[in-house]
């Protein structure tokens, strides 16, 4: 590396490191409602006969609820469309999401009628002309008003706010502004009520909010006949409390929507369940990189201390880009990130291990000279495998963020923050100070301290005895194939527990007073009228509670609370989601689509960097592994869902990762291996890659321990697919992809290159 290309890429990561450091200090990262607590709510609006429900249409109503919203009170929600004619509304801090929505989700149509008079008729649907019967919310049930065609509408109101009116002891009213226009309307319609005798019903005015009257108030006897009240101003009574008056004012000044909506997707957390959250990934993320880091120091000693160095830079340069890019950091979010420090140690350890592998050819004399000349041959040379294994990576992130919705898609969106990240700080900066601490002579006096000195006790061993894997296929095979059929045993037998996410219906996680006998909690939810629900206890001292069934109405939520408080004690509400039938149906669809795209997308991937049986090879391993981890959730009963699909498609990365590696020296060592078989070339392979398969799969174990001990119920499903996912991986690349691309090699061989002849030029010389 000359010291020109030297000097520019020190200047880049100082720059890198110093603006990352830079934004971690002054900004804030924006947290998911799974980490912050709060509730985020799905609407989707609905054709109507005279409007359909386009992007157009959807805006609209967009802002209409905005206004609504803004109503609640609620601190910095956020609301955008998604698709043509879907509403995502996040109210951070919002417990309760009835109460949300209720006012939120309503149509709201806003009317202001004459009455014309009392009847005892039943409440009828309005005629053409805007006419209608509803009942007298003043007068004895079965009493009903005859209201006019409506003399007004609610986008005549300019203000409505919720006021308690102490002076007249009306309590709680709702104090209406009306604008220039609509001003003239009221007096009016005033006007006209207030010539009626007292006593008399058309002496009222009726308020009509979705087809009911909430208010209907008599003109007092000061307001002139004919003229009306003036000033543009009114005030709806009705017995409120401070919430109904404050719901009615953000409904009333939101304004009706131009659309139904209807809810398809709830989720409500309580801010204790993120801040544990939080604090768990944080203690996991804290004991994986120390874990990893000490693996990788004692492994490689001052190249491993230097790489533990690019780690922690890696973990800010990460982080400083989630929060610069404005990501919402999520829950699987945080374990993305945790996740992707695993993945950062794949490209150190290639590289120190290519680092051995020159230093040995050179020759101690050599490299002892120059101990950077291997290390530079080395960066080199796994450039290629880098690049084709974090692509690989990826492609997986890239479909998570396509496909996935809410937290899933922030998973995608930081493990491909990370994996970017950890190519910057292993490429660049872990080879900057390798370069940097090589030039010491106290360093060049000492070979072994480098760690680049001798091959490691499993490579060397290796090469002592040479694997002789690729003789034994027929075993591989049969071993993969009675693994495959208890997988599909699994998954026929015990079925795929499909989460509320693809089925649609209602998952809530409560926390009880005191422990919970999984059994009795059965039995109170059943006795609830749920036989079928699905109910279990977990962790928290025993005192959690998880219960999923099809129904997702707020009543059935209340009636399975008040069984579990009967028997568990006062429960409290830590976790809801709710997901409709169609949107389960949908996101199931999704996630087939995103399975298969991405075992296309790693196909066509390989296949243009490698020839289609390596290809081949590397994707049959992956679903392999892929339907292995399936089959593991299938035996344990273990819910598959949107986390789950995060795991699996990060399993598909991995265990493609782990294959190019191989495949890449395999190619590698086929275009300098002359006449040796490939079968030998292939066991060749597994001796020169097998040290840094258990490396870096032993950096990812440690994270996912971690997170697996620490990371809570959610994390911990998470955590184990991927557990799985890992082992497999390690285990498929070296048992069924190089098997089954020798295989299929020797069926279908490479043409040869062809040789270009030599020729004589004029002077004799053969060219």
């Amino acid at each position: 590396m000359s010291s020109s290309a030297a000097l520019r890429r020190a200047l880049l990561a100082l720059a890198v490191v110093a603006l990352s450091l830079w934004i971690a200090l002054t900004t804030s990262p924006r947290l998911g409602l799974d980490l912050r607590g709060g509730t985020r709510i799905v609407l989707e609006t609905q054709d109507t006969p005279r409007l359909k429900a386009d992007a157009e249409a959807t805006d609209r109503a967009l802002e209409v609820l905005r206004k609504r919203v803004d109503g609640l009170g609620v601190a910095e929600p956020s609301l955008a469309r998604s698709g043509e004619n879907r509403i995502v509304v996040e109210l951070p801090g919002l417990r309760d999401p009835r109460e949300a929505a209720e006012v939120i989700g309503r149509t709201a149509q806003l009317t202001f009628h004459a009455i014309t008079g009392a009847t005892a008729g039943p409440e009828a649907k309005p005629a053409a002309d805007g006419s209608r019967v509803l009942p007298d919310p003043d007068a004895a049930p079965g009493t009903f008003l005859a209201l006019a065609a409506p003399a007004l509408t609610g986008d005549g109101v300019k203000n409505a706010d919720a006021s308690f009116d102490a002076a007249t002891a009306r309590g709680w009213t709702v104090d209406l502004s009306f604008r220039d226009g609509a001003s003239a309307a009221w007096a009016e319609l005033t006007g006209a009520a207030a010539c009626a005798p007292a006593g008399d019903p058309t002496r009222r005015v009726a308020i009509v909010l979705d087809d009911r009257i909430v208010s209907a108030p008599a003109m007092q006897t000061g307001v002139p006949c004919g003229s009306g009240i003036t000033g543009g101003s009114t005030q709806i009574t009705g017995g409120f409390s401070a919430q109904e008056a404050r719901d009615l004012a953000a409904l009333v000044e939101g304004g009706a929507l131009p659309l139904p909506v209807t809810t398809i997707e709830q989720s409500t957390v309580g801010p204790t369940l993120g801040a544990d959250a939080i604090r768990a990934s944080a203690l996991a993320a804290v004991i994986g990189l120390a874990c990893t880091g000490l693996f990788v120091i004692v492994v490689y000693r001052l190249l491993g201390l230097l790489a533990t160095i690019a780690l922690a830079l890696y973990g800010l340069i990460s982080y400083a880009a989630v929060v610069a890019l404005g990501a919402t950091l999520t829950l699987p979010g945080l374990a993305g990130f945790v996740l992707a420090v695993g993945i950062a140690v794949d490209a150190n350890v290639l590289a120190f291990e290519r680092a051995r592998e020159e230093y040995a050819a050179l020759g101690r004399s050599a490299a002892t000279r120059d101990p950077r000349r291997p290390l530079h041959a080395a960066f080199g040379k796994v450039w290629s495998a880098v690049a084709d294994s974090n692509i690989t990576t990826l492609l997986a992130a890239g479909l998570l963020f396509a496909f996935a919705t809410g937290p899933v898609k922030g998973f995608g969106v930081t493990l491909a923050i990370g994996v970017l990240a950890s190519m910057v700080t292993a490429m660049i900066i872990t080879r900057l100070l390798a370069d940097a601490a090589l030039r010491i002579p106290a360093v060049r006096r000492r070979p072994a301290l480098t760690g680049m000195a001798g091959l490691g006790r499993l490579r060397t061993r290796l090469n002592r005895r040479p694997p002789k894997l690729m003789g034994r296929r027929r075993t591989w095979y049969a071993a993969s194939a009675g693994l495959l059929l208890l997988a599909l045993a699994g998954i026929g037998v015990r079925g795929v527990e499909f989460g509320v996410e693809f089925t649609g219906g209602r998952d809530v996680q409560y926390t009880a007073t005191r422990p919970v006998d999984a059994d009795d909690a059965r039995e109170a939810v059943a006795a609830a009228g749920f036989p079928d629900a699905v109910v279990q206890t977990t962790g928290d001292g025993g005192r959690g509670v998880t219960v999923r069934v099809a129904e997702t109405s707020d009543a059935a939520q209340t009636r399975i609370s008040d069984a579990l408080t009967k028997t568990a004690g006062p429960v409290t509400v830590e976790r809801d989601d709710l997901i409709g039938p169609s949107l389960g149906d949908e996101l199931r669809t999704y996630a087939l689509i995103a399975l298969g795209l991405a075992v296309a997308a790693q196909l066509l991937y390989l296949s243009v960097r490698f020839r289609w049986t390596y290809a081949a090879a590397a994707v049959a391993a992956m679903v392999q592994d892929v339907l292995l981890v399936i089959g593991l959730f299938a035996w344990l009963g273990k819910p598959v869902d949107s986390v789950f699909l995060a795991a699996l498609l990060t399993v598909v990365g991995y265990s493609v990762n782990d294959s190019v590696v191989v495949l890449d020296r395999l190619r590698e060592l086929r275009r300098k291996g002359g006449r040796i078989p490939l079968a030998d070339l292939a066991d060749r392979a597994v001796a020169q890659t097998l040290p840094r398969t258990v490396n870096t799969g032993m950096g990812a174990l440690f994270v996912l321990f971690a997170l697996a001990l620490l990371g809570g119920d959610t994390l911990t499903d998470f955590s184990v697919a991927l557990l799985a996912g890992v082992v497999l991986g390690m285990a498929s690349t070296v048992f069924t992809a190089l098997p089954l691309a020798v295989t299929l090699e020797d069926r279908s061989p490479a043409p040869a290159r062809p040789v270009r002849k030599k020729t004589a030029d004029p002077t004799g010389a053969v060219v």
